[in-house]
């Protein structure tokens, strides 16, 4: 759970420099922590508009406080351990105790005040990605400002001048920083509630790494060939699934840090993109989809009527990003004789195991592996293994869910009827007729 640990005191700050000296610095606020690897209930506005409040999957929103007409923010960059799932955690660079950092979420025309300390062993910046601020607070190290250096707090001010979605991580040694999980999520929401209103509002940002077996650190100067494919430094079994009341107006924002694209799909649904990191997307322009491919350093923000119940599948539909560590490098041996291969490889390695011949399927497999290493494939669901990894979760569509019930309502209970089923085989497989030949065209 977070720690407010006193949002009190008073700041007068006119610019984004250097916080120093015990005036100022009684004026900061705490910084609220998070020791929590799951999604946290929404934070609803206290004062101000109204908005329907985000859930962050396996995360959280930064509490802020009100100093006369701002609200203030305060981001801590440190490092930080994260749970990938349970049995494997990484040592990376994140915010306010974890990687990602917390959602920032505010209303459109809101004054803003980002406090930002350094605690990493290095100097850091903070870009507010697709976002308009002035230029001295778009936060390129070098550029725009001087980088914060360890130890120091900087400040960032600027009006939130439209809503939507949007990113924050560092422009300042931006290849490690990134690499080792800086990022997070921004939600401007429209200072007019009815404007395009949801019942349930989801926010994930996407990113990678490369982690190789029995490590606990991210190889930073990797650039293509990365193991992890990770929603909020989280895999499949580790990510949230998304409790949907059936009938619910959902919304899901996507953000993409990582250096691929991702084309997100989600079954038993069509949906329309409704907004990206430049704005809303005007009605007439949308159409229906049921994969949308969010492009590196890019928002995706896709709205759907939940009005299919059911366990849905939501995942990256490139299949090497459904699986985790350990799935490189392995050869193809589809078709080759088990038999023979065991033979072989035993001279070898007398405690080897021959797999893959007919196949990958890791489902009834149990095999040892290094420390703080995941299964590639791994996961069961009431009918057995789903043996997906990375970027794959569940959208569970129920009925009788209360408003703001995010709880995992578990597996679907399937009408009488409705699930696919096994038929006896014939004793004689029915005879296969040839294709007709095709007709020859004119040319």
């Amino acid at each position: 759970m977070f720690s407010r640990r006193g949002f009190l005191g008073t700041a007068a700050l006119v610019s984004a420099s250097a916080v120093s000296g015990r005036v100022q610095a009684a004026s900061i606020p705490e910084a609220p922590t998070m020791d929590k690897v799951v999604m946290q209930p929404p934070l609803h506005p206290i004062n101000g508009p109204d908005y329907r409040p985000v859930v962050t999957l396996n995360g959280w929103s930064l509490p802020f406080r009100m100093n006369g007409d701002w609200k203030e923010f305060h981001l801590v960059a440190e490092p930080v351990v994260r749970e990938f799932a349970e049995g494997m955690k990484v040592n990376l660079w994140g915010y306010n105790g974890q990687s990602p950092g917390p959602t920032i979420e505010a209303v459109e025309g809101d004054k803003v005040r980002i406090f930002v300390t350094n605690k990493l062993p290095e100097y850091t910046t903070v870009h507010w990605h697709g976002m308009i601020v002035p230029s001295g607070m778009d936060g390129v190290g070098g550029l725009t400002q001087p980088h914060i250096q360890p130890g120091k707090t900087f400040v960032y001010e600027f009006e939130m001048r439209k809503s939507g979605t949007f990113m924050y991580h560092p422009h300042s040694d931006e290849m490690v920083q990134m690499a080792m999980g800086m990022m997070g999520m921004v939600v401007v929401h429209p200072r007019d509630p009815n404007f395009r209103p949801v019942d349930r509002d989801f926010v994930f940002v996407m990113s990678t790494y490369r982690v190789d077996p029995g490590t606990y650190l991210p190889r930073v100067n990797e650039m293509t060939d990365f193991n992890m494919w990770t929603w909020n430094s989280r895999v499949f079994p580790g990510i949230d699934p998304l409790p949907v009341r059936l009938g619910d107006k959902v919304r899901v924002r996507i953000g993409n840090l990582s250096m691929t694209n991702h084309p997100i799909h989600l079954h038993g649904h069509s949906f329309a993109v409704t907004c990206t990191d430049g704005g809303w997307i005007p009605e007439s322009a949308q159409i229906p989809e049921t994969t949308t491919d969010v492009p590196v350093g890019a928002v995706r923000v896709f709205d759907v009527l939940a009005d299919n119940p059911g366990d849905w599948a939501f995942h990256c539909h490139k299949s090497h990003h459904t699986m985790n560590a350990m799935g490189h490098e392995v050869r193809t041996l589809i078709g080759v004789s088990r038999k023979d291969l065991a033979k072989a490889v035993g001279k070898l390695a007398p405690d080897s195991m021959a797999m893959g011949s007919t196949g990958m399927a890791m489902g009834n497999m149990e095999m040892p592996a290094p420390d703080n290493t995941l299964p590639m494939m791994t996961g069961n669901g009431q009918f057995g293994p789903i043996e997906m990894g990375g970027m794959f979760t569940v959208m569970k569509i129920r009925e009788g869910l209360a408003r703001d019930d995010y709880r995992d309502p578990g597996p679907y209970q399937f009408p009488q009827g409705t699930v696919a089923y096994e038929i006896a085989s014939p004793a004689a497989e029915p005879p296969r007729q040839p294709a007709a030949p095709m007709p020859k065209m004119k040319m």
